[in-house]
């Protein structure tokens, strides 16, 4: 039986992964900053046995090593690491705080990269393993109000092809899946911020995205589910599109 952990898990696309591991009959670890969420996640679904929630705060990487050794104390391996938490501030290059840029950075990079660490470790002494990294079309130059947030998604890529050619040989695999605009709870509540309703954020979507629609959070799956499978076991350092056709 696989062992699927997630930085998430708790909402959006996260969840749905979840969702499709347990599917599966996989273990999943996940993790998030509300305890509520994460025992109700537990709590409603038949498969609690195969499922670990960690209580952490990605701002810092206090909890992160805790996070790994619970998980394999629970589950003894880590056959797949989902590296989904993200969050994207609305700041242009010449509007970031220092705050800001922190918080972006300490989420999106300096968590994942330090739960990879530990990870890693567990993947070389078991020989093998799947490494994926939730990217964003930002990750070019991205638009002008998401400049760290963008800077973040092209260090993630970076950081993927890096483990792709370096841990090849203890067969372990890494992959980057660019995810487009996708109606996300945090998305959806980031526009009601702005005074956009869900409906006038698909209208505005449409009118963007090539192929016509936002994103669902189901949209990725499939190839989420690939990735951790071993259908992909000689698929490393690439990179898959699920953005709908969009390019930032």
């Amino acid at each position: 039986m696989k062992t699927v952990m997630l930085l998430g898990g708790t909402k959006g696309v996260g969840k749905e992964i979840l969702k499709a591991s347990l599917k599966k009959g996989y273990n999943v670890a996940f993790c998030g900053r509300n305890t509520e969420e994460g025992n109700e996640i537990i709590e409603s679904s038949n498969n609690k046995d195969q499922l670990y929630f960690h209580k952490i705060d990605l701002t810092s990487i206090d909890g992160i090593e805790d996070y790994y050794k619970e998980t394999i104390k629970r589950f003894k391996k880590i056959d797949a690491l989902i590296l989904y938490a993200g969050i994207t501030p609305v700041a242009s290059l010449i509007d970031t705080d220092e705050d800001t840029y922190d918080k972006v950075f300490n989420v999106n990079l300096k968590a994942p990269y330090f739960l990879l660490k530990h990870v890693l470790r567990s993947m070389i002494e078991q020989k093998g393993g799947s490494v994926l990294f939730f990217g964003s079309a930002h990750m070019d130059y991205g638009q002008e109000d998401r400049t760290a947030y963008a800077l973040t998604k092209g260090t993630l890529y970076t950081l993927s092809t890096h483990v792709a050619h370096h841990y090849a040989k203890y067969g372990i695999r890494s992959n980057y899946l660019v995810m487009g605009w996708t109606n996300t709870e945090g998305e959806l509540r980031l526009r009601q911020e702005e005074g956009i309703s869900e409906e006038q954020l698909k209208d505005e979507a449409s009118e963007i995205i090539p192929m016509g629609r936002m994103l669902t959070p189901q949209d990725p799956i499939p190839a989420v589910m690939y990735f951790i499978s071993d259908d992909s076991a000689m698929t490393t350092g690439s990179i898959m599109r699920v953005t709908g056709g969009e390019f930032i």
